[in-house]
This record gives structure tokens, C-alpha cells and sequence, in this order.
């Protein structure tokens, strides 16, 4: 009977060890995995770190070139009221999509103003033809008047 009692503490005991043994090899394991994920994860904070301090850099850029094209670097702006607004507006500019979306709003709107600058520009010019040929033959027919009159 006592044969028999230290067979079954030798085989629990050895059921013990390969437990231990494979608690350990988990626990290995484990500690490789989460060695893995951690590394993964500094990994892609360091990205997230770069992408903002990027997406930071391309908002200050966008904002100098807005402020570049209402005019406010260059002194365009005359209205010191105006100014301050502007600069306010351009405060309230929180992601760069929203830059983006009111940059391209700007130049939509300055190709717009150009567009209508030079649709002016020519109907000036065509008025000052027209007005000048239209004095052109005032002249000349005064002329005619003048030298028909003179030779009755």
C-alpha cells in the first residue's frame, strides 16, 4: 500500500513539474508577446507624434499663405478693423481640413475677382474704343461742316 501511495506522489509530482514546466513556457511566451505589442505600440506613437507635429507645420504654412493672400503680411489692408477680424477668423481655423476647405474658398473666390477685374478691364477698353471712335467722327464730321460752310 505505501508502494502504492509513493507511485501516486511520483506521478503527482511529475504531473506538477510539466505543469510548471508549461506555466512557464506560457509565461514566456506571454512576456515575448506583450515585448511585441509594446514595441508596436511605441512604434506607432512615434508616427502619431510625427504626423501631428507635421499636420502642425502644414497649419502654420496655410495660415501664412492666407495671411499672404487677404493682404495682411503685405499692408493691402488699410482698415485696421478688417484686419482683426481676419486674424480672428483665421484663430477660429482649428483642423487643416478646415484650412484646406477655406484656402480653397479664398482662391476660388480670388480667381473670381481676377475674372471679373479683367471682364471690367475689356469692357473699359472696348468703352474707350468705341468712345474714342465715336469722337473720331464728331471730329471729322464737325470738320466737314466746317470746311463745307466755309466754301459757301
Amino acid at each position: 500500500m505505501s508502494q502504492d501511495l509513493t507511485k501516486q506522489w511520483l506521478a503527482e509530482i511529475k504531473a506538477l513539474k510539466q505543469q510548471l514546466t508549461q506555466q512557464q513556457i506560457d509565461r514566456d511566451s506571454a512576456w515575448e508577446s506583450s515585448q511585441k505589442w509594446r514595441q508596436l505600440y511605441n512604434t506607432e506613437a512615434e508616427q502619431r507624434r510625427t504626423d501631428a507635429h507635421l499636420f502642425q507645420q502644414t497649419i502654420v504654412s496655410l495660415k501664412a499663405e492666407i495671411h499672404q493672400l487677404k493682404g495682411i503680411e503685405g499692408g493691402m489692408l488699410g482698415d485696421g478693423k478688417a484686419t482683426t477680424a481676419i486674424q480672428q477668423e483665421i484663430q477660429q481655423i482649428e483642423s487643416t481640413e478646415e484650412l484646406q476647405a477655406k484656402l480653397i474658398a479664398i482662391t476660388k473666390e480670388r480667381d473670381r475677382l481676377l475674372q471679373a477685374l479683367k471682364t471690367e478691364q475689356e469692357s473699359h477698353a472696348q468703352t474707350r474704343k468705341s468712345l474714342t471712335t465715336a469722337l473720331g467722327d464728331a471730329i471729322d464730321s464737325l470738320a466737314r461742316e466746317r470746311s463745307g460752310g466755309e466754301k459757301k
